[in-house]
């Protein structure tokens, strides 16, 4: 919605495409968001980021985290201590939408009878996988000492 009101050009492709596109050198950079930011610079952020971090590493693709200092915090040492929610598995077997026939809302099971999902909502990013973090501030270098210089600390 930004890019389009802002005049980028851009494309929409499904989350499994990405490395697709990486490994024929047509994605330059990588630009997510994030839902909470470890004192050491590890990143919360929705489901498949972790994923997109680690190919964009193997292409040698600049990934970037783009937070608030909100998101920052500084209680949390590192990734591994931020809780993960566990999401409903119906949102995954099951979607809803309009019925072809009469247009009422109806809801299908996607997945095979007697499937079970799981459905984290968060993965997190290493710092070590994340070339900056984008902030109001300026852009710093993932570390313990750099986070804590935005802080003044």
């Amino acid at each position: 919605w930004e890019l389009y009101n802002e005049g980028i050009p851009h494309s929409i492709l499904p989350d499994n495409a990405g490395a697709h596109y990486m490994s024929q050198g047509k994605v330059d950079l990588i630009i997510v968001g994030a839902d909470r930011i470890a004192s050491n610079g590890d990143v919360a952020n929705k489901i498949g980021t972790l994923e997109k971090a680690i190919c964009a590493k193997h292409y040698n693709i600049p990934f970037y985290v783009a937070a608030p200092l909100s998101t920052f915090d500084l209680d949390c040492g590192n990734g591994q201590t931020i809780p993960i929610e566990e999401r409903s598995s119906s949102e995954v077997l099951y979607q809803t939408g309009p019925s072809s026939s009469d247009n009422t809302q109806c809801t299908i099971r996607v997945a095979s009878p007697g499937s079970n999902a799981v459905n984290p909502a968060f993965d997190v990013t290493p710092a070590n996988l994340i070339t900056g973090i984008i902030t109001p501030k300026g852009i710093i270098k993932p570390t313990l000492e750099n986070v804590a210089k935005l802080f003044g600390s």
